[in-house]
């Protein structure tokens, strides 16, 4: 990684990309690509494509999904007060005393998750928060006033933090979910730029919307490309921190390397091509293994078409869903040198096939 690309981490984990509203964030995404790519092309929902010698037969994809989970505006009382909606994954456990933004046609507006006091709630039979108690104060007392700031039901608001490091081995923060993987597969197209490698097949470098509410912009632009392969990453979770059950959910770690998922909607032999490239490279890995689908736009991408032969590299994270998301720098770096070392070593027209 060098201060440019460092730079534009901070500045894309930080901006704000909630599930159907990705185009800022997209548009840093393409900004930063343009110089690595032959050509580029959207989509109608925002889905950025970024393409390296265009035109060959053989197509093959690396991909991460650009949004975050997010929260909308569904009832404004008459006192001013906020109560919302999911959009995505979000965590009602989380968010008391939580700074959100929220995004309106006027521009950013502020506002908190307010809690009552600890003096003033019932210890015995202390209710947690949920999605009906939860609600946003934005220092307005009427709905009038909240509306003349520009907010009304159907805005998106996102939590305020930012990007950070830790003991100079983590990146943390907001929406590395899965940000980071958009951070990963640029680098990996600056890498063959600045290399000066030839790739003897068209790469499309895809950054892909709405993941989070069912894989729904890979959906979309597996059916554009119809690529031959595809290569998605995103996170997994790291079990290593408490209250992770290993036992149920494997023994991943932060530091460790990528993970390589099992699982139906892996291709076996394009595995297999993965797993050797690591061990030729040097690179560390783990192996995970997925309940019937991995949860992944790998989903979206297997099942296209007729069938497209697919894998995923995730990176282990920490307290997904969160905003202090960790991975480790090693990790990223890691991910990125096996996604780079394989497309270097794939020949135009492989056929995965397991009978031929």
């Amino acid at each position: 990684m060098n201060q440019e690309s460092r730079t534009f981490l901070e500045k894309y984990l930080n901006n704000a990309s909630p599930t159907g509203f990705e185009w800022t964030g997209q548009q840093l995404w393409l900004d930063y690509i343009k110089p690595f790519i032959h050509e580029y092309f959207t989509d109608t929902y925002g889905t950025v494509v970024g393409v390296i010698n265009p035109g060959a037969p053989y197509k093959v994809v690396i991909e991460a999904h650009a949004d975050e989970i997010s929260w909308f505006v569904n009832y404004i009382t008459k006192d001013g007060y906020i109560y919302l909606r999911k959009n995505g994954g979000s965590d009602h456990a989380i968010a008391p005393s939580k700074r959100v933004n929220i995004h309106t046609s006027k521009g950013v507006v502020k506002g908190v998750f307010g809690w009552p006091a600890i003096h003033v709630r019932d210890n015995e039979n202390d209710k947690p928060p949920t999605m009906k108690n939860l609600f946003l104060d934005l220092g307005c007392e009427s709905k009038e006033e909240v509306e003349a700031l520009g907010v009304h039901v159907g805005c998106v608001a996102t939590f305020e933090d930012d990007f950070t490091e830790l003991n100079n081995k983590f990146y943390a923060g907001r929406a590395l979910d899965n940000r980071i993987g958009g951070f990963m597969i640029a680098e990996v197209a600056r890498r063959i730029k600045e290399n000066g490698n030839q790739l003897p097949y068209s790469l499309y470098v895809v950054n892909a919307v709405q993941e989070e509410i069912g894989l729904r912009g890979a959906e979309m632009i597996a059916h554009r490309i119809n690529p031959d392969v595809a290569i998605v990453t995103d996170v997994c979770h790291d079990t290593q921190s408490p209250a992770y059950n290993k036992i149920q959910n494997g023994d991943l770690s932060c530091g460790k390397g990528p993970v390589l998922t099992y699982g139906p909607a892996v291709q076996n032999n394009l595995l297999s091509m993965i797993i050797k490239t690591a061990e030729e490279k040097g690179i560390p890995f783990q192996r995970a293994s997925a309940y019937r689908a991995t949860g992944t736009d790998t989903d979206a991408f297997a099942y296209s078409n007729s069938g497209v032969c697919s894998a995923l590299i995730s990176l282990p994270l920490k307290y997904m869903h969160t905003t202090v998301e960790m991975v480790s720098k090693q990790d990223v770096e890691n991910v990125i040198n096996l996604m780079y070392e394989f497309l270097l070593q794939l020949p135009a027209g492989h056929d995965f096939r397991y009978i031929k």
